[in-house]
């Protein structure tokens, strides 16, 4: 029998960015709400309980309340929200995070999908943690610009719309500016840091896209490594990954500018090491759609890792 597949909130927008990625997929049962039923308890209830994976497109409340109602079903979860992302009972579902974890992810039944800021700033944090360059006490800066897509569907609707009754005519906002962000727990957590880090994160007047900069003294890291050797750590660490690029050197020295939208429409995320040989700071880059690698793209690759698929 075919897997059932349950995408509770698929008319937002990162569960309709799920079913797109799923639709031809002839492996896969998908069971699907009407929009005008998605309030309905007992019907959603069902479909949870009947599904071998639900996929939670919920705010961070209703993914609670989902989670409650398949207590003592044999249902698998993947939460997309931020609800259980620091959670001990649930695996974190960055697949590339260190060796075993796509092995834990295949075994779990609970799974907490990444944010897409924290998926960028983790990707370039975790590899200097566990090298020993970077020690838990360093103290992280993360600065980045997302598409905005990732406000859902009430910023989405502001962006585009001129006649919104809160239409946002900013080419580019600063925003989080309390530096309490709900992304920096994950962050810390998963980055192995002592302190969460100083997050600045912004919005661009482009759908879909996403830049995340941690910049980095090299005198502060152990043994004052050079900008190859950082290059070297992110290099080894992401070894045989398909999903995760880290851009050579030579690659990165040929370019000018970098550009937030360069993966839109994709799952696939690239890692930068910039800066000049010889000099005393690097600036570690992730560029990521923030619906790709960042959301409803990693979503798909937890569940096909659940599933044992490619």
């Amino acid at each position: 029998m075919k897997p059932k597949i349950f995408i509770d909130g698929e008319h937002g927008t990162t569960g309709l960015q799920i079913r797109t990625r799923l639709a031809g997929r002839t492996d896969l049962e998908i069971l699907s709400i009407p929009e005008e039923e998605r309030r309905n308890k007992d019907l959603r209830a069902d479909l949870l309980r009947s599904a071998d994976i639900a996929i939670l497109c919920l705010p961070d409340d209703a993914s609670r309340e989902a989670v409650i109602l398949l207590e003592g079903h044999a249902t698998r979860i993947i939460d997309t929200s931020t609800a259980h992302r620091t959670h001990s009972n649930w695996v974190y579902g960055f697949a590339e995070l260190e060796a075993l974890q796509a092995q834990r992810i295949r075994e779990a039944r609970l799974v907490a999908n990444p944010g897409c800021y924290p998926t960028g700033a983790i990707s370039l944090i975790r590899p200097l943690r566990d090298a020993g360059l970077m020690g838990g006490d360093y103290p992280v800066t993360v600065n980045a610009v997302s598409g905005y897509t990732g406000g859902g569907k009430q910023m989405i609707a502001q962006m585009e719309e001129v006649n919104h009754p809160e239409h946002m005519k900013e080419n580019n906002f600063l925003y989080g500016l309390t530096l309490k962000h709900k992304h920096q727990p994950e962050m810390q957590v998963y980055g192995k840091l002592d302190q969460a880090p100083i997050f600045a994160p912004s919005v661009g007047r482009f759908p879909q896209g996403m830049i995340v900069q941690v910049p980095v003294y090299l005198d502060l890291l152990k043994g004052k490594p050079t900008l190859a050797d950082v290059h070297k750590e992110l290099t080894a660490h992401y070894s045989g990954q398909k999903i995760v690029r880290v851009v050579p050197l030579e690659e990165s020295a040929a370019l000018a500018r970098v550009d937030a939208e360069m993966l839109a429409d994709t799952d696939g995320m690239n890692l930068y090491v910039f800066g000049t040989e010889g000099g005393k700071q690097v600036n570690l880059v992730a560029v990521l759609d923030n619906l790709g690698k960042g959301a409803s793209g990693a979503a798909v690759q937890n569940m096909n890792l659940m599933l044992g698929l490619s």
